[in-house]
């Protein structure tokens, strides 16, 4: 029996991709040595030739000639000359000798030899150094500053993909069962999904309940839905549920500049999976390689397309071997290849859509778990106000207002922090210190009240949640919020036309407390427009255009998105549309303007209201509505204060006169729709 796995004591992990101290020591030490040897035996070389005299041939026969050479010991280099070392008289009394050298070839000069032999002049012949060592003593100066570029090249291509002539290996990472393990349980809000792939799992623990009734298991599973709503983190689940190998890689990890290489990653992927079977693979973005065949501009046989193609005979080719169970996401199915999509490669496909108001509030609860909440937190307001929003901005949601309760102080996250959170990531942060006249600010409160009113004089229309004049990023100056009673896939017709009256209320009210329009309704004319168009080319709610869509849209694969709509119908019919339009658009104008002007009392003192208190809540905006008046005022909070900064002594006073900003115009409210 093996013994049990012992954790590494806390602390830094060892990371492999970066070497650990002692191998960086021996590393620095190593080459140190290494490039030091270069001036040591330089200086060596030197040393041994300082004060040795340096003859030319004649010199040296000369010398001869005149009794100053004392012996000569010769040396045969690698180019054929003789070198003659040894001791010579610079003075003619013979008492002081000193070493020279000279460049001679005794074979050529036969008159040498015999010169020396009369003269009397000792003569020893000593070995010739190798041919590798004097190689290496004239080529080490080039081949260190090689090989220490060889070496940072190996070890780069060592981290990077394990050597430097493995481009063509998988770069799947194998997980370890242990950790950072996640389970169905930390997994919310995408109930349908979990039950489809709860099948994988039970399965790679049991094959033979499925094999006794003849049913096999899916190969591949595509996952698909907006970014952010838990697909990667649904394949974690997976991984830390069944207890088999879980291979995990990019569809970018395939792409190389190298031809061939993504199909040789390809097939080595798969190769590792059949060690390893029965396993799972995971491919993240896998429209990285599985894009459509032949909507390229320049061709088809491209490196991209030979991954591919090497994907598909490896998912359910000629040679397919079963245990191997690839499962793939994406937020982009219409580009993918209908080969990659038939049955037989990719099985099943799971819709991870953005989560209802049950899953909201599940998500939230799981994420709620890894902060401190106060016990007066209703998760469900928050998972109401929050319509659209996916997993991701959901845990964003929660660590903002974690922040925002450090940054105060506070022990716990209130219903405040959250509701400020939601309103950052949805609109962005508060711009209290941003400079506005009265003028402009009293612009913005009748805007938004005149949206307000509206909301709550309709039937068809959603609660009112907050009113607001405080900026927000940088589209918002003031914001109404309406929050959902519950999700909706449909709209009748009757509540888009309430809608639409909401729109208009923010133009009437400046129209009618002003006598003058601003700027800050184009977001409301452009949300209005974009409404009633869609009621008539689309939804078919005009009774004159009838039960027909007008214009088709055209999907340019190879580009990644829709680009327009195919214009099918005629001149007439444009105008007949155009004017149809304008129509609706023009009756719910009508309809906002008559409320306003029934409750213009109410309209005033809402907006002197959001001038005083600068928000107010829904059951605020309720009360002013029934009476005309707030009982209970809200505290306006202070903008926040930045610390004091020391002021240099002696600085000069700079004093401005006549500066201006510009002001963004009044921003509409939040499409409801």
């Amino acid at each position: 029996m093996p013994p049990p796995r012992q954790d590494p004591p806390p602390g830094r992990r060892p990371n492999p991709e970066r070497p650990e101290w002692p191998d960086l020591l021996r590393f620095i030490l190593i080459w140190a040595l290494i490039l030091g040897a270069i001036p040591f035996l330089s200086w060596i070389s030197k040393r041994q030739d300082a004060g040795v005299k340096a003859f030319t041939y004649s010199e040296f026969l000369q010398a001869v000639q005149e009794g100053q050479i004392k012996d000569v010991v010769l040396t045969t280099e690698t180019a054929g000359n003789e070198v003659a070392r040894g001791a010579w008289f610079p003075k003619k009394d013979k008492r002081e000798t000193k070493d020279y050298k000279a460049y001679i070839n005794l074979a050529f000069d036969r008159d040498l030899s015999k010169e020396l032999k009369e003269k009397g002049i000792p003569v020893k012949i000593e070995p010739a150094s190798g041919f590798w060592s004097a190689f290496l003593m004239s080529s080490l100066p080039f081949l260190l500053p090689l090989l220490f570029l060889w070496f940072l090249f190996s070890r780069q291509m060592r981290t990077m993909g394990k050597g430097a002539f493995s481009f063509g290996k998988s770069r799947a990472r194998l997980l370890s069962r242990d950790k950072n393990r996640m389970t169905f349980k930390d997994v919310a809000g995408i109930e349908e999904a979990k039950e489809e792939v709860q099948e994988i799992v039970e399965f790679l623990k049991d094959p033979k309940r499925f094999q006794r009734l003849g049913g096999r298991i899916p190969k591949g599973v595509l996952m698909i839905g907006p970014p952010g709503t838990g697909k990667t983190l649904l394949a974690k689940a997976i991984a830390g549920e069944a207890d088999v190998p879980f291979f995990s890689i990019s569809g970018s990890d395939f792409v190389e500049m190298f031809v061939g290489v993504g199909a040789s990653r390809v097939r080595d992927m798969f190769e590792q999976g059949r060690k390893h079977a029965p396993c799972l693979i995971f491919v993240d973005e896998i429209d990285a390689v599985g894009r459509s065949r032949f909507t390229g501009i320049g061709g088809g046989h491209d490196e991209r397309e030979q991954t591919l193609n090497a994907l598909l005979v490896e998912m359910d080719g000629f040679d397919t071997q079963e245990g191997i169970i690839l499962i793939a996401a994406t937020n982009r199915p219409d580009v993918l290849d209908q080969a990659l999509l038939r049955p037989g490669r990719f099985d099943r496909q799971i819709v991870i859509d953005l989560p209802d108001v049950k899953g909201r509030e599940e998500i939230l609860r799981v994420h709620a778990k890894k902060v401190k909440l106060s016990d007066a937190v209703d998760l469900s307001v928050i998972a109401r106000g929050t319509p659209g929003f996916a997993g991701a901005d959901l845990a964003n949601l929660m660590n903002e207002a974690a922040l925002l309760a450090a940054r105060d102080q506070k022990k716990a996250i209130g219903m405040a922090e959250l509701e400020e959170a939601r309103d950052k990531v949805r609109f962005g942060r508060e711009r209290r210190n941003r400079v506005m006249d009265e003028k402009d600010k009293e612009i913005t409160a009748w805007h938004e009240a005149g949206h307000a009113v509206v909301a709550a004089s309709l039937e068809n229309t959603e609660p009112i949640h907050k009113v607001t004049i405080i900026p927000r990023g940088n589209a918002y100056l003031g914001a109404t919020m309406q929050l959902p009673e519950k999700d909706r896939y449909t709209y009748g017709r009757k509540k888009v036309l309430d809608e639409l009256a909401v729109y208009m209320g923010g133009r009437i009210a400046e129209e009618m407390a002003f006598g003058d329009i601003t700027s800050g309704a184009y977001g409301d004319i452009r949300g209005a427009t974009r409404l009633a168009r869609k009621m008539v080319c689309e939804w078919g709610m005009s009774e004159k255009l009838g039960f027909i869509e007008y214009g088709e849209k055209e999907d340019q694969v190879f580009l990644g998105r829709d680009l327009s709509r195919h214009r099918d119908f005629s001149e007439a019919t444009a105008r007949e549309i155009d004017a149809e339009v304008r129509r609706i658009v023009d009756e719910c104008y009508t309809r906002a303007k008559k409320i306003l002007e029934e409750k213009r009392d109410k309209l005033d003192a809402l907006a002197k209201m959001l001038l005083e208190c600068e928000t107010l809540d829904g059951a605020h905006v309720k009360e002013i509505l029934e009476t005309g008046k707030l009982a209970n005022p809200p505290t306006r909070r202070p903008p926040p204060q930045l610390p004091p900064q020391p002021e240099p002594v002696g600085a000069p006073v700079e004093v401005k006169v006549g500066t201006a900003e510009h002001r963004p115009a009044p921003s509409p409210a939040p499409s409801p729709a």
